[in-house]
């Protein structure tokens, strides 16, 4: 059995903001099917490529703090994977560039745990190797 010892991360240059503990990517690329009078679809338009992801957090320390000031400068971040030991990870590196936080969802107080903070996100930009 692999021992997985990587995480993503959001990371604000070199600077590694928080560990996420949940990710949800959502990749769109739509296309719009032309017509024409002698036939249907004889072709189509690729529509602009969009990735959304909503991240979790735990709400310790600073880390809900920090992306809240990201998200209320509109600064830029991106997500990486941070490698604490080991080589067992199946990308070398990914890395989506140039997120923007576009909403906060923090959550209620819990009894057991630490209570955790969601984001919507949007990235410009996708890079991975295998």
């Amino acid at each position: 059995m692999p021992d997985w010892n990587t995480r993503l991360v959001v990371k604000v240059g070199n600077d590694v903001i928080s560990p996420i503990e949940n990710f949800t990517p959502t990749f769109n690329t739509p296309h719009t099917v032309i017509h024409s009078v002698e036939a249907d679809n004889v072709g189509y338009v690729r529509q602009p490529f969009t990735f959304t992801f909503t991240l979790s957090v735990r709400a310790i320390g600073t880390s809900v703090a920090d992306l809240t000031e990201l998200a209320v400068n509109g600064t830029e971040f991106d997500i990486a994977v941070a490698e604490q030991k080991g080589t067992d990870w199946s990308f070398k590196s990914i890395k989506f560039e140039r997120c923007i936080i576009t909403s906060a969802n923090p959550s209620n107080v819990v009894i057991d745990g630490a209570p955790s903070a969601s984001f919507n996100c949007a990235s410009l930009g996708v890079g991975l190797e295998a």
